[in-house]
């Protein structure tokens, strides 16, 4: 008869070479993780100083647009009083001009009354002599 007895399985330890292979693989899983978080670590530090100089971009470009926006205004300023001169002189000029349109106008008239006086003047005269 047999015995009686359970087999138990017996465990076998692991070979040094599996030990071995085992921390080595550990090794490099756990140099594996430090340097992936090294690297999100210099990842995150960029990231702040891109987001450092884009603010400071940012804020620059502002200044520089309100101070180009402010230099128009100024320059706008400066053509609307330079427009508003410009249309006075021109104003006063056509007024001018229609001024010396009248008065040469008048003149004229005034030397067609005494061209037309003397001519009727001459031919009164005539008659006069005619009739004697």
């Amino acid at each position: 008869m047999p015995s009686a007895r359970k087999k138990t399985a017996v465990k076998k330890k692991p070979s040094k070479k599996k030990i071995a292979a085992k921390k080595k693989a550990a090794a490099k899983r756990k140099a594996a993780a430090e340097k992936r978080r090294a690297l999100a670590a210099k990842m995150r530090e960029d990231l702040k100083a891109t987001r450092e100089a884009l603010r400071a971009a940012k804020a620059a470009a502002r200044e520089e647009v309100k101070l180009t926006r402010e230099a128009a205004k100024a320059e706008i300023a400066v053509l609307k009083e330079q427009l508003a001169a410009a249309l006075k002189r021109e104003r006063a000029l056509m007024k001018l001009g229609e001024q010396k349109a009248r008065m040469m106008l008048a003149a004229g008239e005034r030397w067609e009354k005494k061209q037309l006086s003397k001519i009727q003047r001459m031919v009164k005269k005539k008659r006069r002599k005619a009739r004697a």
